[in-house]
């Protein structure tokens, strides 16, 4: 069949009708109220870094953006339902370290991180902090491991749970000082914290908003925080990096969106999140729970995932920890 002129511009005339919508519809987003998933309950870090997100997005963009908790296995529960949302931009998921430990952790997953969601944009990175009970003779990590090494196998180490932060951090240290601990999970941090208060376990690598009031008020010695910088917080505890070069432990804090999502839609939510991100007001709030912004692009927060997903399955399969 012969193409004519008048067909080839009657073919681009139509090519640029159906681009229209689609350009109005990302450059008018949002419209109606959006949804950020979080896979815990209320009252956690992850839960108040992305309420406080979401009120800011709320107040620049001038559409409701509602956090949904959705707890269970780990927060895998959320994740899923995020994963089979519509890819519209109308439902987000609240991405933590959780999502990076479980893809290796967990042996029987209903969705993959990698290949199910699209990177939106990362939002904090919180140090985790190396604390012992007083009693411990260790002032710094390197008395620490002399300590630990001259007592194989008799120090204990505290987690939140198998796969938790804590717990990983904890087993990375392991790894990287050849240190043999014995993990012993609780169902819930605050449990670890009270028993390593009163001395029943010896070490904890709590998160810092959690562990900064018990550090201040000396009930705890905080010997490194798992971050590469120090944190402003504890200006005066050095990084686990200064005594175990390459150690890093984050907690971090992000948005991903469902794969599919229009580019157009995630690079606005990207400027979005970048802007409240920079506000000194969201800065400072996000700085008393010991997070400091990371501002990027969709792809920035891609590769960081990728490396954090890389990084904690090499963990993960190191300790032996599964979860069906």
């Amino acid at each position: 069949m012969k193409i004519t002129r008048r067909d080839t511009l009657w073919l681009s005339a139509c090519a640029a009708a159906f681009a229209v919508p689609r350009a109005g519809y990302a450059l008018d987003y949002p419209t109606r109220p959006v949804r950020l998933i979080v896979g815990f309950p209320p009252g956690g870090s992850a839960d108040i870094v992305t309420r406080i997100v979401a009120q800011a997005l709320t107040d620049r963009v001038g559409q409701s953006f509602i956090v949904d908790n959705r707890s269970g296995a780990g927060s895998n529960m959320g994740t899923e339902a995020a994963a089979r949302s519509e890819p519209d931009g109308y439902t987000l998921l609240s991405v933590s370290v959780a999502n990076a430990i479980n893809a290796t952790l967990y042996s029987k997953l209903n969705f993959d991180y990698m290949r199910d969601f699209e990177p939106v944009a990362s939002i904090d990175i919180v140090p985790n902090v190396m604390d012992i009970n007083p009693s411990i003779p260790a002032n710094t990590v390197p008395e620490f491991i002399a300590y630990a090494k001259a007592n194989q196998g008799k120090i204990s180490f505290a987690s939140g749970g198998v796969g938790s932060s804590p717990h990983v951090a904890g087993e990375l240290f392991k790894m990287m000082t050849g240190v043999d601990m014995v993990h012993v999970p609780y169902r819930g941090v605050a449990l670890a914290t009270t028993d390593l208060l009163s001395g029943r376990v010896q070490v904890l690598f709590d998160t810092l908003p959690a562990s900064i009031a018990n550090i201040r008020a000396g009930k705890l010695r905080a010997l490194a925080v798992t971050t590469k910088a120090r944190s402003e917080a504890l200006p005066d505890v050095p990084t686990m990096d200064e005594s175990v070069p390459g150690y890093e432990a984050n907690s971090f804090h992000g948005i991903a969106a469902p794969k599919g999502t229009p580019r157009e839609i995630i690079n606005a939510l990207n400027a979005h999140i970048n802007a409240v991100l920079a506000d000194p007001t969201v800065k400072a709030r996000l700085a008393d729970l010991g997070g400091t912004v990371l501002i990027g692009t969709p792809a920035d927060f891609g590769r960081f995932m990728a490396t954090e997903i890389d990084k904690w399955g090499k963990v993960v399969k190191f300790s032996g920890a599964k979860q069906e």
